[in-house]
């Protein structure tokens, strides 16, 4: 069962699992779970995806429960009027807050506009060498994309040489073999935490907030964040 987040009559939102993808892709013709079918089968009523997470990603994933609102809720995110917040947890010290304005590229070839801004929660070190160093440095980051590319948070935290734990390709190898090897985790370390928006019926404003999933909780234990 998928655990449900928020619904109305208009929208419902699920916490989703590290590893599910939102729909079916070309790209993933052996998977046979879908966040949209569990979900459409979980609440017997067709569902529309509001927007995409990663397969590797968790956390809120909203959908519409019309037509209508499919099309109000699009129009939401095509002009950023949602507020997205992500966690994530990365190799290294990160300054205690920063912006990283640097364009990405489609993959056709198009330069895209592409703006993420970031806090640090927490750092940490733990007794395992890693390369020259006797320890291993890591920070626990709160995450707004301003813009939404493609893997945006997942390159942008790679350009600033604080990759992403277990992300592939972007992430650091010798990083993702230390925690594969030493706690058999592999589950990339990027939640998305939350969404805020003015409901396009009510008007209200919804704030809606993902719990991490055990394996998220599972590094911030071992990591001590």
């Amino acid at each position: 069962m998928l655990d449900i987040l928020y619904e109305d009559d208009d929208l419902i939102a699920i916490n989703k699992p590290h590893g599910l993808l939102v729909h079916r892709s070309s790209i993933a013709a052996n998977v046979s779970e879908f966040a949209l079918q569990l979900l459409r089968d979980q609440i017997q009523q067709i569902v529309f995806p509001a927007h995409r997470l990663d397969r590797k990603t968790g956390g809120v994933l909203l959908f519409s429960r019309n037509r209508e609102m499919d099309s109000l809720t699009q129009q939401l995110f095509a002009n950023n009027q949602i507020s997205k917040i992500y966690w994530a947890i990365v190799r290294g010290y990160t300054d205690d807050e920063g912006t990283i304005d640097y364009p990405l590229r489609k993959e056709n070839g198009v330069l895209q506009d592409a703006v993420t801004h970031y806090r640090t929660i927490s750092r940490t070190e733990i007794n395992i060498p890693f390369g020259k160093h006797a320890t291993s440095r890591y920070s626990f980051v709160e995450v707004k994309p301003q813009t939404g590319r493609m893997h945006q948070i997942r390159k942008h935290l790679a350009h600033i040489f604080h990759p992403i734990i277990a992300d592939r390709p972007h992430g650091c190898n010798k990083q993702n073999k230390l925690w594969k090897e030493q706690f058999a985790m592999e589950t990339m370390m990027l939640h998305a935490r939350g969404l805020t928006f003015k409901h396009p019926r009510t008007l209200q404003e919804i704030n809606i907030e993902a719990p991490p999933l055990p394996e998220f909780m599972r590094v911030r234990q071992i990591s001590g964040l």
